[in-house]
């Protein structure tokens, strides 16, 4: 092991040791006999402990999804093969939606909520909400909206609103969805609604407006990082590209 890299190990579990209050026989090993007795304290006393950070368990799921993006659907669809309940058939349509599958998700939704006991859940409504704009049902995508209780949450809300906004643009409906989506951008973040209300701006000649909104999406993009932008690259490149265009049109 590089000494550079030995010494950095040490230091980290000498300051885990001090703040977290370990056995103080650890310092004595750690001090006399860094290598071998820091690999010991990293696995003994640290690494289990990684487990239950928030932050860290988000990092691992992400590159296990990353290298097995179809482990949570295996995993899902063997729970469901030993229990048929509604919540195992939510947790596989859950994963397929997350695959882009929406069209083998949809019929799962429609099962889980009616093997639901009492009323149906409303994050399972809009989830089927969304699955079914996916799969072009845009008018079945209204009606369903239509008959959703309204969430609690605003966060929640605007998510739902910017659905709608979606889906009436989808069924040609189109003041107003420039009406839900003027009134969502303002809240909901992300650049999704911004970048469909300025595409649905210019489908309508108003150019104007649509630069307007764009130059808050560049302006917003410019205080991201790479890593940040890159999840949603191909929306900033259609939004810079167009603004870039209607600029020199002008």
């Amino acid at each position: 092991m590089p000494y550079v890299a030995v010494i950095g190990l040490q230091v980290l579990c000498i300051v885990h040791l001090m703040r977290n209050g370990r056995n103080p026989i650890w310092l004595s090993a750690l001090i006399f006999l860094p290598v071998v007795s820091a690999l010991a304290y990293f696995f003994v006393e640290i690494l289990p402990g990684l487990g239950s950070n928030r932050h860290v368990r988000t990092a691992r799921n992400n590159v296990v999804a990353l290298i097995d993006p179809e482990r949570e659907l295996r995993a899902a669809k063997d729970s469901l093969d030993l229990a048929d309940t509604a919540a195992n058939r939510l947790r596989a349509a859950d994963a397929l939606a997350a695959l882009g599958r929406h069209e083998e998700a949809v019929p799962l939704y429609r099962e889980s909520i009616r093997m639901t006991v009492g009323e149906p859940d409303l994050r399972t409504q809009g989830k089927l909400a969304t699955s079914l704009y996916e799969t072009g049902q845009g008018a079945e995508t209204l009606a369903l909206l239509d008959v959703i209780p309204e969430p609690m949450g605003q966060s929640e809300k605007d998510r739902q609103a910017l659905l709608r906004a979606k889906t009436l643009e989808h069924l040609g409906r189109n003041a107003e969805a420039l009406a839900l989506y003027e009134d969502v951008v303002t809240r909901i973040p992300g650049e999704e609604a911004r970048c469909r209300y300025a595409a649905l701006l210019l489908a309508e000649g108003w150019e104007r407006r649509a630069v307007k909104v764009l130059e808050e999406v560049e302006s917003r993009m410019k205080r991201l990082d790479r890593q940040q932008r890159a999840a949603d690259a191909d929306m900033y490149r259609w939004a810079t590209d167009t603004l870039a265009r209607l600029r020199a049109s002008a």
